[in-house]
């Protein structure tokens, strides 16, 4: 009795083991089809008969992006919205254009772990533990390095030169999201209570009034 319910707890952790993971693809690929509406956890497969090199394929990596903004940088994503071949493959990329001291601010993906590669100039770069550390891991990349962010984490870069950066950033999902600190907390849709946000942040009403008309 005793080794039947070994085996059959053995049998149970094996199932939820296999069970905590994603499935391996069952076929060589499956370009996404936008034009079909199927609620499914991504995009429905195109028919492999009329699937093409172009669905596997994007030009523009190589033009810089317009950094005239508030932040000082600029993201072109690749994911699968671009590449309909990305779908089920779970990755996806990225170019960041920074202007002299721009920053790409504070933000998460939800859905991917990101390593980031310096092509151009110097970054600082850093992220932030998960609660009750809170703790600053941070450090400064130049040409050639590479940094890795875990997925969830809240994570920023800087550039620390005069002249222009420029890095690549490759995630670990199709569809990384992005979740930009400042502009989900004063710009959503509708606005977040005003009493939320002056407890949250220990700041009067006309403070977060000014930070929302700003997002």
């Amino acid at each position: 009795m005793a080794s039947q319910f070994l085996f059959l707890a053995f049998i149970a952790i094996t199932c939820s083991i296999a069970l905590a993971t994603d499935p391996s693809s069952l076929q060589d690929f499956c370009v996404a089809d936008p034009v079909r509406s199927v609620p499914v956890n991504g995009l429905v497969c195109k028919d492999p008969r009329f699937v093409e090199a172009n669905d596997f394929s994007f030009s523009g990596l190589h033009l810089a992006g317009n950094t005239s903004n508030t932040v000082g940088s600029h993201v072109t994503s690749v994911n699968v919205a671009q590449i309909a071949g990305l779908n089920t493959l779970g990755i996806s990329i990225a170019r960041i254009d920074y202007a002299p001291w721009g920053v790409n601010s504070p933000h998460t993906h939800p859905r991917a772990s990101e390593v980031l590669t310096v092509l151009e100039g110097s970054l600082q770069v850093g992220f932030i533990t998960s609660h009750p550390e809170n703790r600053l891991i941070t450090k400064i990349l130049h040409v050639g390095d590479v940094f890795v962010f875990p997925v969830g984490l809240l994570h920023f870069q800087r550039n620390i030169g005069y002249g222009n950066a420029v890095a690549i950033a490759a995630l670990s999902s199709q569809n990384p999201g992005v979740i930009t600190i400042a502009n989900a907390v004063f710009g959503s849709n509708p606005d977040i209570s005003s009493d939320v946000l002056t407890r949250a942040f220990q700041v009067d009403k006309d403070t977060i009034y000014n930070f929302q008309s700003r997002f």
